[in-house]
């Protein structure tokens, strides 16, 4: 979906009230929408983020007694705490009315949060690959432990490495 179209189906569904609003300040009603929005769709992946360590947790309590934890474990619990709260303070795209970079418009805004939408594929990599992990180690299956636990820390840092482009998407370097 484009930009437009999010911008679009946003004032679709505003009231009388964000309508007055967006005559009188320049949109500002849907621009708080679209970042309202956008707040609620990084709290649900931290929330995913907070769920899966709790679950690696338990995963790397496990490898630990059964003596098959390597490092990638405890890099992976790391690596989960450091994107979480990426996602969690991550810019929700206001400006100071004198920001020398400009102000952030409704596409922006629109742009932010379908880039944000599409990401969450990747959470659900992640959560497929931890899950899939924790039944083998229920199961005590340790075989292919170490091997999973090196894909789904490069898999949480290949969703960070996106998560770092988002502020490109704020501020584009156009001139």
């Amino acid at each position: 979906m484009s930009e437009k179209d999010t911008v679009e189906k946003v004032k679709d569904r505003q009231g009388m009230l964000a309508k007055i609003q967006n005559v009188f300040g320049m949109g500002y009603a849907t621009r708080e929408d679209l970042r309202e929005l956008d707040r609620k769709l990084r709290d649900l992946y931290y929330a995913d983020f907070k769920s899966l360590r709790h679950k690696w947790e338990e995963i790397y309590l496990a490898a630990l007694n059964a003596g098959k934890a390597t490092d990638d474990f405890k890099k992976v619990i790391q690596v989960m705490d450091r994107v979480a709260e990426k996602v969690n303070r991550a810019d929700y795209g206001y400006a100071g009315l004198m920001d020398r970079k400009g102000s952030i418009r409704e596409r922006e805004l629109a742009r932010v949060f379908d880039y944000d939408k599409t990401l969450s594929a990747e959470i659900d990599a992640i959560i497929n690959a931890v899950n899939d992990l924790y039944v083998d180690s229920q199961a005590e299956n340790w075989t292919e432990a170490a091997a999973k636990a090196r894909n789904i820390k490069s898999l949480i840092l290949g969703f960070e490495s996106k998560w770092d482009e988002r502020e490109k998407k704020f501020r584009p370097l156009e001139v």
